[in-house]
């Protein structure tokens, strides 16, 4: 059977560069999945892991940080592999990617100096939970807000308070915490 030469180029065209998107893909889901599972697994483990010889009294933090870090992780890795997958589609599609790459480094860096307290606020959760100044359940004295510590995330951290009030703060504003679950007792 003879094809005719424009349903031979369709052919051609339809064999070649969405084959190769649709790999590039699944591959991508493939690494996505594999990362996410392995970041899971092994920050459960750190988890679990007794770090500290005696009581066992910081284990539900310690699990809750392992828990937020997992999370970053995690999602830092689908944005990476997400954005590669990206470029690696519009380069098979033969969109020039050099001036895609410089115009995204002046966005970058215009997004940058407007996204300064979210950068700021991330920073701060990071070095919050780096240095478990409190977690979850803790009873805080932060900003005007006296109350337990329901999530912390990197960006924000929410504590109630005696009314009832949920307050949600920004981890980059909070400059002064006072964490009366960690009293010295005497």
């Amino acid at each position: 059977m003879e094809l005719d030469l424009s349903t031979q180029e369709l052919l051609d065209w339809f064999l070649g560069a969405p084959v190769r998107i649709l790999v590039i893909l699944v591959i991508a889901l493939i690494v996505q999945r594999i990362a996410s599972r392995a970041i899971v697994r092994t920050l459960g483990k750190i988890a679990e892991a007794d770090f500290i010889p005696g009581e066992r009294t910081q284990g539900n933090r310690q699990r809750e940080r392992a828990r937020t870090a997992a999370t970053v992780l995690s999602s830092s890795s689908k944005a990476l592999i997400g954005l590669i997958a990206g470029a690696m589609i519009l380069g098979e599609l033969g969109v020039d990617l050099g001036p895609l790459v410089a115009s995204a480094g002046v966005v970058g860096f215009a997004v940058g100096l407007g996204a300064q307290t979210i950068v700021r606020d991330i920073f701060s959760g990071i070095i919050m939970l780096i240095e478990d100044q409190y977690g979850v359940g803790d009873r805080v004295d932060v900003l005007e807000v006296k109350g337990r510590v329901e999530s912390v995330g990197l960006r924000i951290t929410t504590v109630r308070d005696r009314a009832g009030t949920l307050w949600y703060l920004r981890n980059g504003e909070i400059l002064k915490v006072g964490n009366l679950s960690q009293k010295r007792r005497g």
